[in-house]
Formats: structure tokens, C-alpha cells, sequence
């Protein structure tokens, strides 16, 4: 086997409509008209392949997030304007969340099975659990799934899937025209999965993809969250405001991949970052203020009181938070809400300016500086232990996305850390991972290539 290149970070580019700031839509160099056009996005993904990133994801949820009359909300669903995607991109990879709570294993075996032949081999998965009461109610149910109940249905859910990717082996396709035989039936099996949760008999009906499997990433951070990325995760994309948080995180969850027969270099782990880039540190400044001075306080009130599991209305924007529930008891997302109350009882922050501190991550690290400073936080994080890579999340679209291609890529391949052309052709060569061989190998085995 060669030996492994220099360590180079992997960068993924989190899209959100009009940007990750919640009053991006208001800013002038944003294009909200356009978070339903297709172009707009064909844009940005050949933005971000320009700039060899490793992959570009969106996020999704099953109800409408946030309060629409204050902000761009709504629009695509994922894996089809992923699929429209893969048609004018060639490299980049293309994740994907789709919840297992009120999905079947099945239609979401199938879909990423497609997109990645689509695509060449080029489909990642973003494995969630849906976490809302509103997303409930529209699934005929009034409360949610407790949560460790919800992370045992995703365990067997990315169980059905892997064994409905593994019921078509590699090759199982003969094509053999004058024999009349198309494919090797002893190849294609059902799977025959009866769970507390599913009961699946299989085979997939989509032919075994590039990859074997999507490339499966994971975003909760909460214990169960933990435990179930260091079982099945192939990369992580977390939340972490300091260096410090991201080295514990980093070394926490490294520590339980061995438990599970994994190596370290199995599962990437990414920060997120919403980088606010100016030519100086004043113009980054004057960018990050200008956003905060658009956001509308009633709809961060709002996205601030589902974070906590708390009610904020009506309470004065110049005082403190209330007293909260320990995170025991919060049945949402229980690794945001111990993130961001800690946050405003480190910084002592009142509710403004704890609203004006999440307008651009919702929890995630918002940095404004230059470019070079950018890739000197970046650079710290991935040296430091902290990070495989980077989560990137553009304050406002499309300039933040070009000003991050355009000014600090070039940094980071100008020190060695990044890539500046592709290697591989699918998203797992991009991470170094390689394919899955099917039931009867490892579901994942140590990278052996460097990305």
C-alpha cells in the first residue's frame, strides 16, 4: 500500500438560500427572489467545485422553519435539487439530510442509490432525527418521539439501508445478451430485516451504486448523538464556539470509534464556521454589523425560544435569559440548547445580544476577519486537534461562497493544507474513505488513500 500524503483538511460548503444569516435576505448583495430558481443554486455549486471543495450540503426539515414573514424560508427539497445539481457539476460531492424518524428505510435507500449513480458516485447522507413538534403534527402525531427512542429507530433504520445497498452486489450485473441473462440472481438477495422498528424484505430495486453506500455523515452532538456517529457515522458535522469545546469534542468522539472497530481516520470531523470576510478586519466588522442591525428581534426571540425548550416572548431584550431546564429535560435538540446556554452565561449576554451572537450560526462559530485571518482560525483548528475540516457556512449567498472560493482557498493550498485539484472522482475519495465491499466485508475499513 502507498503511503499516505500530507493531512489535508476537507471543506464542505452548507448552503441556505439567501445565506446562513437570519437577516441575509435583507442585505443588498443577496438574491432572496431567487431561493426557488434552479440556476441560482446550479450557481453556487459550480462556485464551490471551482474552488475544489470536497462537497456541498443542505440541510432540511419536515415543517416550515422559523417564522416565515421574517426571513427566506422554504424552498427545495434536497435530494431533488441535488439530483439537478449533479448534472451541471463533475466532481463536488452532494449531501443530503434526510430524517429517519418519518421516513421509511426503504424510499430512502432507493434515493440515495439514485443520486449517487446520477452522479457518478457522488451522494453523501446527512442522517437525522427529527427533533420538532411542528414536524410531528404533520405526520399525524401530537409530540415528538422521545429522543433515545428516536436514536434507536435511526440505528435500525441505517441498518435496513446499509443491508438494502449490500442486496446487489458489485457484480451482479452480467449483461450477458446472448445467454439472455441480465444479472446473477445469487447476487441480488432480499434481506429479510424484521426489527422492533422495520420489517423490510428487499431486495433494493436499484442496482448497487459507485459507492456502495452514500457517504454517511451525522450532525447531533448530544451523548446518544456521540454514541451513534462513532457506530455508523462517516464523517460529523458539529457546532463548537471555541477551540478548546472543539478539541474535547474532537477527542471525545475519536475515543469511541475503537469501541465499534473503527480506526480514527474513518470518520472526519467538521466544525462549522460562518465566515464573515472582509478585505480588512474593519470591512468583515462593518459587513458583520450590518447584518446584525438588519435582523428583525421577534423572529430571534422565536429561534432563540425553540433552541432553549423556553418561551421568551414578551420578556425584555436587555435582560438576562430566564432559568432554563437542565438538558435532561429537553426532548428537541439537546447539544444546541447546552451550547447555547452556556454561551450566554459565559459572555453573560443579554437576549439581544444573544439573538445578535446566533443571527449568523444558530450556535455554529461566526468569525469576521480578512482572509488571512480566516485561514489562520482554520488552520489553528485543524493543527490544534480540533478539526478534520470545516463545515462552511456563508453569512450571505453568493458573495460569501465566492468570497470564500476566490480568497481564502488559495490561502490554504498556498500552506499545504488543501487540495488544489481533485484527486478521485466520488465524494468518498474526496474524504480518503474508502468504498464499502458489501455484507460479508467490514462495513468500514481504514482509509488507505489520501484524499
Amino acid at each position: 500500500m502507498p503511503a499516505a500524503g500530507p493531512r489535508r483538511l476537507h471543506l464542505n460548503a452548507f448552503l441556505m438560500n439567501a445565506g446562513h444569516h437570519d437577516a441575509a435576505w435583507r442585505h443588498p448583495r443577496t438574491q432572496p427572489e431567487r431561493v426557488t430558481d434552479v440556476r441560482y443554486f446550479q450557481h453556487l455549486a459550480r462556485t464551490a467545485e471551482r474552488g475544489k471543495l470536497d462537497s456541498i450540503f443542505f440541510a432540511d426539515g419536515l415543517a416550515l422553519w422559523g417564522k416565515v414573514k421574517h426571513n427566506a424560508l422554504g424552498g427545495f427539497e434536497p435530494l431533488t435539487l441535488l439530483s439537478a445539481l449533479a448534472t451541471v457539476t463533475e466532481r463536488i460531492g452532494l449531501i443530503a439530510t434526510v430524517s429517519t424518524t418519518f421516513n421509511e428505510p426503504f424510499h430512502t435507500a432507493r434515493k440515495f442509490a439514485s443520486l449517487d449513480h446520477l452522479s457518478g458516485g457522488r451522494a453523501g447522507w446527512n442522517i437525522v432525527t427529527s427533533g420538532t413538534v411542528d414536524e410531528a403534527r404533520n405526520f399525524g402525531q401530537d409530540e415528538h418521539l422521545e429522543h433515545s427512542l428516536r436514536y434507536e429507530r435511526a440505528r435500525e433504520f441505517v441498518e435496513v439501508a446499509t443491508k438494502l445497498w449490500d442486496s446487489w452486489e458489485d457484480d451482479a450485473v452480467l449483461l450477458d445478451r446472448v445467454r439472455g441473462v441480465y444479472a446473477d440472481t445469487g447476487k441480488v438477495q432480499p434481506i429479510d430485516h424484521r426489527g422492533e422498528h422495520f420489517a423490510v424484505q428487499g431486495p433494493l430495486n436499484v442496482q448497487r451504486s459507485p459507492q456502495g453506500y452514500p457517504l454517511l455523515v451525522q450532525a447531533g452532538s448530544s451523548e446518544d448523538g456521540k454514541e451513534f456517529a462513532a457506530q455508523y457515522a462517516e464523517a460529523v458535522f458539529t457546532a463548537q464556539q471555541t477551540l478548546a469545546d472543539g478539541q474535547a469534542f474532537y477527542k471525545d468522539v475519536k475515543n469511541r470509534l475503537a469501541r465499534y472497530g473503527r480506526s480514527e481516520d474513518g470518520l472526519k470531523i467538521l466544525p462549522g464556521i460562518c465566515p464573515v470576510i472582509g478585505s480588512t478586519e474593519a470591512e468583515a466588522r462593518a459587513l458583520e454589523q450590518e447584518l446584525t442591525d438588519l435582523q428583525v428581534p421577534e423572529y430571534g426571540l422565536a429561534q432563540l425560544s425553540g433552541m432553549l425548550g423556553t418561551d421568551l416572548t414578551g420578556l425584555p431584550l436587555d435582560g438576562p435569559l430566564p432559568a432554563l431546564p437542565e438538558e435532561r429535560d429537553i426532548n428537541g435538540n439537546k447539544s444546541r440548547f447546552t451550547l447555547v446556554a452556556e454561551l450566554a452565561r459565559r459572555d453573560g449576554l443579554t437576549l439581544r445580544e444573544l439573538i445578535a451572537r446566533l443571527g449568523g450560526g444558530r450556535g455554529h462559530r461566526v468569525f469576521a476577519g480578512t482572509p488571512e485571518q480566516i485561514a489562520d482560525q482554520l488552520e489553528e483548528w485543524f493543527t490544534q486537534g480540533a478539526a478534520d475540516g470545516f463545515n462552511v457556512m456563508p453569512a450571505h449567498l453568493p458573495g460569501g461562497l465566492e468570497d470564500f472560493v476566490d480568497h481564502v482557498v488559495p490561502l490554504l493550498q498556498a500552506r499545504g493544507l488543501f487540495r488544489t485539484e481533485y484527486t478521485g472522482h466520488t465524494l468518498r475519495e474526496h474524504y480518503g474513505l474508502p468504498c464499502p465491499a458489501g455484507r460479508l466485508a467490514p462495513l468500514v475499513a481504514p482509509a488507505g488513500q489520501p484524499s
